[in-house]
């Protein structure tokens, strides 16, 4: 396996710019997960690596191999790299063991024990070898695109939503197996999606693509605790903006005060998770009244009203995450209390300040 090293890397489509200038460090032996809308550049990104199509600028390396810059293009078979399509793109007219040594030279495809020992890496039986696509579930279907993509012991897996097209059931499931493929082998991964609950378990390193360049780049825990801007927050898991407004050191939001340094006077953003409100006894917090509540099983989300905000006059409302046993009822007056410290932005949208 290799490292992957992006450089500056532009694209565009027509004429219109898809990547600017995007920048990224894969380690060996890693997955990285690039979470973002529809439109933003993340399958364009994995186009470029695997050779699909060629960047406007920029370079791109595996381990010490240059596979794409300055007067420098490598063909996508000669690249090393495996890549696995959002709907898997088996062949349905081939079993499922030909789908998986297909692009191997005429003696490993003759290999039965290195086909059984794909299928087992991927947690599929070899006795479903014989059978066609169409035979198997979606989840199947897709463990075999990745045994397929393996087959080859690429350098770099490129996975493109793979996980799409299953029920949600399916798909945490077939999500955990292929993890743990990757964790195994060592392989050195970079998967697209726009789940943020794939992004959070899969990723050794999670980079946050907005309008054809990252927002963020870091582990799991520094892009979930401390976003860089609040849009980059609010795609990465709920959150909730208050507006804030800051006086010598200290921002005054609806959930109260909070000591803040470096932040100059004026209005300002408020940031925090659902998980930072809690419910406690009442009297003992900022009193608010439950709207609604969204019911998830092993937790909830909680709309509260707090009434006026005194920093802009407009109705302040906050979702709280309680666990599922513990939704009031709508209408409930209950008390609030902040957990940990909010982070604080300039209004007008940038980096975390204080």
């Amino acid at each position: 396996m290799s490292e992957v090293r992006i450089a500056d890397v532009t694209a565009s489509h027509n004429g219109q710019p898809v990547l600017r200038g995007i920048d990224l460090h894969v380690p060996e032996g890693s997955t990285t997960v690039i979470l973002g809308p529809s439109g933003c550049g993340k399958t364009t990104l994995l186009r470029v690596i695997a050779g699909f199509q060629a960047p406007d600028g920029g370079s791109v390396a595996l381990g010490d191999d240059v596979v794409v810059g300055p007067g420098v293009w490598r063909a996508p078979e000669r690249r090393g790299v495996g890549y696995v399509a959002q709907e898997g793109n088996l062949f349905p007219h081939l079993s499922v063991g030909a789908n998986v040594v297909y692009g191997l030279d005429r003696a490993a495809r003759r290999d039965t024990g290195r086909l059984g020992e794909l299928l087992r890496l991927v947690g599929l039986d070899v006795g479903l070898a014989d059978r066609r696509p169409d035979q198997l579930s979606g989840g199947q279907q897709q463990r075999v695109a990745l045994a397929r993509a393996l087959a080859r012991r690429p350098k770099v897996l490129l996975l493109d939503e793979p996980f799409s097209s299953l029920d949600a059931a399916l798909r945490t499931s077939t999500r955990e197996a292929v993890a743990d493929v990757l964790r195994r082998e060592g392989v050195t991964a970079i998967l697209v999606t726009h789940d943020q609950s794939e992004a959070l378990s899969m990723a050794d390193q999670v980079a946050i693509m907005h309008d054809g360049h990252f927002s963020q780049v870091g582990s799991p825990a520094e892009v979930y605790d401390r976003p860089t801007d609040t849009r980059s927050a609010g795609f990465l898991g709920d959150a909730v903006t208050l507006t804030g407004r800051a006086d010598a050191g200290t921002v005054r939001h609806a959930l109260g005060v909070i000591s803040v340094e470096h932040v100059p006077d004026g209005p300002v953003d408020v940031l925090l998770r659902p998980e930072q409100i809690a419910l406690v006894a009442q009297g003992s917090g900022r009193p608010a009244t439950v709207l609604s509540s969204t019911y998830f099983g092993h937790d909830a989300l909680v709309a509260l009203d707090l009434g006026i905000d005194p920093c802009d006059g407009e109705a302040a409302v906050v979702r709280a995450r309680v666990r599922g046993q513990d939704v009031p009822p709508d209408g409930t007056v209950v008390s609030l209390q902040l957990l940990g410290e909010p982070l604080v932005f300039p209004h007008a949208g940038g980096a975390a300040v204080g």
